[in-house]
């Protein structure tokens, strides 16, 4: 494989950055106009956060999580609930009213969104006591199990003065910028990406590759396990905080399986295992979803209305693609391997050799 100079690689890097910088910041600065590619790109990099901590879990600790969805609602309803006007309440609980304690609670949106993490990975922890001891499907089904009954509990009456019930919460604050919504993004793939790489990230790669070996090793399971689960839900916590300011209102439908599917669908898009392919493929997966809204309009050629387009035939289109990738790419995009620009490089450079051998008089050129 041949390798890119270091300091090329630093100059790509920085002026890929700047350039990334720079178009958010005419976005941000055009927010009216570019409305709808904003919430695009934020939708994304909230999928995003959740793919890379669903990723974690699955592709590098090999344990197969179903309840996404729940955790996130944990830190929506965490986030909506504390910082929620206190003056715009009464309008949002006007059925039977807030409870007493939270009426003039208020906390700011960074202190919520933290807060939301912690109690999505405390649930995590007592989750975790009895689901981490089963394997494979039942992991699964367990934890879809857990995730339905978080999204009940939401919705019981009995907690109408804390959650609204099946009402939902509105009035909730949006982002003050596009700018934090990835910054935050950033910051919690970063902390992911140093957790994987650690020591711990390592034994979870053991424990995915062979639990017995690893065990044999002195790799307490249960406990890396755990590890593993519990911060895998603090981020889904906090992408789930973020997707409630990103909507504005939430209610318990909008948490439903159809959700952890989306994230699945990006994390095996990506390839289980490349945090950088689950990353892609949220921006990929949501983009593609709107690009091809075009399908759900009817289309005239000629006075004659084409048949197929017509509402919901964007998702068959989007499916068929999706079905197209996977099959070339069974890996995934990415496989288990992260982008880098050595790689990159050495994927023109086959593709230069490859368009050149097909040129015709090539290789007559090459024999005079």
């Amino acid at each position: 494989m041949m390798k890119m100079k270091k300091s090329t690689k630093i100059i790509l890097s920085v002026l890929i950055l700047i350039a990334a910088v720079a178009a958010l910041w005419f976005l941000d600065a055009n927010k009216n106009q570019y409305s709808y590619a904003i919430s695009i790109l934020q939708r994304s990099a909230i999928y995003a956060i959740a793919a890379v901590a669903m990723n974690m879990l699955t592709g590098f600790t090999g344990l197969f999580s179903l309840g996404q969805a729940g955790f996130m609602a944990i830190g929506a309803y965490t986030v909506a609930i504390l910082t929620i006007p206190v003056e715009m309440r009464a309008n949002v609980y006007y059925i039977n009213g807030i409870a007493d304690f939270l009426a003039n609670l208020s906390l700011p949106f960074w202190a919520a969104l933290i807060l939301g993490g912690v109690l999505a990975a405390m649930v995590g922890f007592f989750v975790g006591i009895p689901v981490l001891r089963l394997k494979s499907d039942y992991l699964a089904i367990a934890t879809l199990g857990f995730s339905e009954i978080i999204r009940a509990i939401i919705a019981a009456p009995q907690l109408d003065r804390i959650t609204n019930g099946s009402y939902g919460l509105k009035s909730i604050p949006a982002f003050g910028s596009i700018f934090e919504v990835f910054f935050i993004a950033g910051i919690c793939i970063l902390l992911m990406i140093l957790v994987i790489n650690s020591s711990y990230g390592r034994a979870f790669k053991a424990i995915k590759e062979d639990e017995t070996a690893a065990q044999a090793m002195g790799i307490n399971l249960f406990k890396h396990k755990s590890m593993s689960f519990i911060i895998s839900c603090f981020f889904t916590g906090i992408a789930g905080g973020l997707l409630a300011v990103f909507m504005r209102s939430i209610d318990s439908k909008t948490f439903q399986i159809v959700l952890t599917y989306d994230v699945l669908l990006i994390v095996v898009l990506g390839g289980l295992g490349s945090i950088t392919g689950s990353v892609i493929g949220a921006f990929l997966m949501t983009a593609g979803r709107e690009w091809l809204r075009f399908f759900d309009n009817p289309l005239v050629i000629g006075g004659f209305q084409v048949p197929l387009f017509r509402t919901g035939f964007r998702m068959v289109i989007f499916s068929l693609i999706l079905m197209a990738v996977v099959l070339y790419y069974r890996k995934g995009l990415f496989g288990d391997k992260e982008f880098t620009w050595d790689r990159m490089y050495n994927y023109f450079i086959r593709l230069r050799d490859r368009i050149r051998r097909k040129t015709p008089g090539r290789e007559d050129k090459g024999n005079v």
